[in-house]
C-alpha cells in the first residue's frame, strides 16, 4: 500500500510540473538615453529579485520581457502595445517617469492589463485607471515630508522653487511642497521655472541669489540638478538644496561633486537602516552578488514591483488572469516588502514611509524616517 500512495504522490507531482507553464511579465525601463542610470538602477532590482524568486507556487515559471523606452513617451506607448499585443504579459512594471509611465498605463487600462509603477509618483497617475498601481509614495506626500522638515526642523522661512515645467513629476512636487511649506508657516518668495535639457542656468541662480531665500526648493532629475546646483555654487550661492526623489541616485553626486554637498532629498530606503527582514535578505543576496552592500532605493523599489506582482499572482487560481492578479494587488495590505511595508489602496496608490537623507563626504547619509 505504501508504494503505491508513494506512486501516486510521485505521479501527481510529475503532471503538476508537466502542466506548469511559463507566462511573462512585461518590464519597460528607459535602459538609454539621459534617464538611463534609473532605469538600469531600478532593473537591476527587478532582476535580482526575478532571480530569487523565478517561479510562482504552482510551479509556473516566469520569464522577463524587458523593452526600451529610451526615456521617451512615444517609445513608452510602442513598448507597451508590443508587450500586450505580441508578448501576450500578465502584467508590467515601469516605466520611471511619471509622464512615461502614463502613456503606458493608458493603453493596458483598456486591455485590463495589471501595470505597477517603482517610482512614478505624480499624484493623478492613477485616477480613473482601474489597472494602475504603484510601490512608491505619492508627490503629495512627500512634497508635505519635505516641507514639513524644512519649516519644523530646520527652521527655514523662506523658500524659492525651481521647477522643470517640462516634467510633470517636477510640477506636481513643486505644487505639493509649496502649499505645505505656505501651510507650516513659510513663505515661497518665487517658482523660477526652467525645462529638461537647459544648460545654462547662470540667470536663474542668479535670481534666487538676489531673492536670498533661507532655502532652495529643487524637485528637478539629476542632470539639470547637478548643473544648477554647480552654477550656484561658482556664483557663491551657498543656501541648502532640498530636493525630492529625483536625485535619489549616485550619478548625482558624481556629476554634482562638491557643488551637492550638504544637498538634501527624499527617498524611499536607505540600507544602513533596513525596515524589513526582507530588505536584510535581499541586501546580503545584493552583497552576494555584487560585492556591494549600498543599495539604491531604486533597486529596492523595482524588487518589490516585481515581488508584489508575484505576491498577487500566487493569490489567483488562475495566474494569468490579469483582472483577478489586478484585484488582489489592490487587496495588497502590510506587504513586506524589499523597500519597506507597503499597502495598496483601491485607488493603487501606496501607504508607506519615507526616509530623509543629506550628503556628506560624497555619500547619501540616513538622516530619519517619516511614516504615513
Amino acid at each position: 500500500m505504501r508504494h503505491i500512495v508513494t506512486l501516486t504522490t510521485i505521479t501527481s507531482l510529475i503532471a503538476t510540473f508537466a502542466l506548469a507553464k511559463e507566462i511573462n511579465v512585461g518590464v519597460v525601463m528607459p535602459m538609454s538615453g539621459s534617464l538611463a542610470s534609473y532605469g538600469q538602477t531600478t532593473y537591476e532590482g527587478v532582476e535580482l529579485a526575478h532571480a530569487l524568486q523565478p517561479k510562482l507556487k504552482n510551479g509556473d515559471t516566469l520569464k522577463l520581457v524587458l523593452v526600451d523606452n529610451k526615456g521617451d513617451k512615444v517609445e513608452s506607448a510602442n513598448a507597451a502595445t508590443r508587450l500586450i499585443t505580441s508578448d501576450k504579459v500578465v502584467g508590467i512594471l515601469g516605466a520611471i517617469t511619471s509622464t512615461n509611465t502614463a502613456q503606458i498605463i493608458s493603453i493596458a487600462d483598456k486591455k485590463q492589463i495589471p501595470v505597477i509603477a517603482p517610482v512614478a509618483t505624480n499624484d493623478k497617475l492613477t485616477e480613473n485607471r482601474a489597472y494602475a498601481s504603484r510601490v512608491c509614495f505619492t508627490d503629495s506626500f512627500q512634497g508635505t515630508v519635505v516641507a514639513n522638515y524644512a519649516t519644523r526642523d530646520l527652521k527655514l522661512k523662506t523658500a524659492v522653487v525651481l521647477t522643470d515645467q517640462a516634467q510633470v513629476y517636477s510640477l506636481g512636487l513643486s505644487k505639493a511642497f509649496s502649499e505645505a511649506f505656505v501651510k507650516g508657516g513659510g513663505k515661497v518668495l518665487k517658482e523660477i521655472r526652467v525645462s529638461s535639457g537647459d544648460k545654462d542656468f547662470k540667470a536663474v541662480v542668479a535670481q534666487v541669489k538676489s531673492l536670498n531665500p533661507d532655502m532652495i526648493f529643487l524637485p528637478i532629475y539629476h542632470a539639470e540638478a547637478s548643473m544648477i546646483t554647480r552654477q550656484a555654487k561658482q556664483i557663491g550661492l551657498n543656501k541648502p538644496f532640498l530636493s525630492g526623489d529625483s536625485v535619489a541616485n549616485p550619478t548625482f553626486i558624481e556629476l554634482g561633486g562638491d557643488s551637492v554637498e550638504g544637498h538634501m532629498f527624499t527617498d524611499f530606503f536607505d540600507h544602513s537602516a533596513p525596515p524589513t527582514s526582507k530588505s536584510k535578505e535581499f541586501i546580503a543576496a545584493y552583497e552576494k552578488k555584487t560585492g556591494k552592500s549600498d543599495v539604491n532605493s531604486f533597486v529596492t523599489l523595482g524588487a518589490d514591483t516585481y515581488n508584489l506582482l508575484v505576491d498577487a499572482m500566487n493569490r489567483c487560481a488562475n495566474p494569468e488572469d490579469t483582472v483577478c492578479v489586478n484585484d488582489e494587488i489592490k487587496k495588497t495590505v502590510n506587504f513586506e516588502g524589499v523597500s519597506g511595508f507597503i499597502s495598496i489602496d483601491k485607488n493603487g496608490n501606496a501607504t508607506r514611509s519615507a526616509v530623509i537623507k543629506e550628503i556628506k563626504g560624497g555619500k547619501a547619509v540616513y538622516k530619519s524616517t517619516v511614516n504615513p
